[in-house]
């Protein structure tokens, strides 16, 4: 019996739980434009009208209100007034990623017992595209202006374990890495010329740490080292960061770097394990 025999789907079309037909085109475009709405919302954008969501999302204010209207149904989104905001539910989406991955559940004692000697900020990201993200952080007191929290997105080249992460990378993903996303002038210190940043990226490839000072946001400087996998490959970062008023960079290097190094191959080490 054929698939067309059996009333099976055929031709670009697919069968909904709900038995309706559906083009396969339009599906794959409804779940891209539903998850831009939920990337609509960010650390510095929680709360949202619905204005706001069409033009951060690049959809209609229809379709956006839409796809609102089904989150908030399915209890991602949750509406006060005129604002939309997402729910605690939406971390379901990320967790079953991050619990599968392990590294955050490795990760995260070495960083408790590398931030009581350092007395600093420690955090662990993995790359994104051209975006860091974090998976892991103990932090000691606040030294940006924007929360970090699991999750929070950095771009990569202005960040200590953005470089760590892209040196890492063979040539032709570091190319499409650094095309995924601009190079704005986040600070008057910010390396923003292409082959600047690619020297730069190849200095951190060879000495196998990164330092970044300013670049990110004024006053803030972090050291970053990779974090590899029983394979040998880089599979996130970790870093200590500091502001400039407490620490030097003639101090991050000499004092944090080292126990960073340190931390570092102890968390390979387990990751072999796994």
């Amino acid at each position: 019996m054929t698939e067309a025999d059996a009333g099976g789907p055929r031709d670009g079309t697919a069968t909904s739980p709900g038995g309706a037909l559906a083009s396969k085109n339009d599906s794959v475009q409804s779940l891209v434009r539903g998850l831009a709405v939920i990337r609509a919302f960010d650390v510095e954008h929680p709360a949202l009208t619905l204005s706001d969501v069409a033009r951060r999302a690049g959809i209609t204010r229809a379709a956006a209100g839409r796809f609102l209207r089904t989150l908030e149904q399915l209890g991602y989104v949750r509406a006060d007034g005129r604002d939309f905001s997402l729910t605690p539910r939406v971390l379901e989406l990320g967790f079953s990623y991050l619990s599968a991955l392990s590294i955050p559940e490795v990760v995260q004692p070495h960083l408790e017992r590398l931030s009581r000697e350092v007395d600093e900020s420690v955090s662990a990201a993995v790359l994104d595209g051209g975006d860091i993200v974090y998976i892991a952080r103990v932090p000691t007191r606040r030294i940006m202006s924007v929360r970090i929290t699991i999750g929070t997105r950095f771009p990569a080249f202005a960040t200590s374990m953005g470089r760590v992460l892209l040196a890492a990378l063979p040539e032709p993903d570091l190319d499409a890495a650094l095309a995924a996303s601009a190079h704005p002038s986040l600070t008057e210190r910010t390396v923003t010329d292409e082959a600047a940043l690619r020297a730069e990226i190849g200095r951190v490839r060879d000495q196998g740490w990164a330092l970044v000072d300013g670049e990110l946001e004024p006053g803030l400087r972090s050291v970053a080292v990779p974090v590899r996998d029983r394979r040998g490959a880089v599979v996130a970062a970790v870093n200590v960061s500091t502001s400039a008023t407490r620490d030097t960079v003639e101090h991050l290097e000499a004092q944090h770097l080292p126990r960073l190094l340190r931390t570092a191959e102890a968390i390979d080490a387990e990751l072999r394990l796994v």
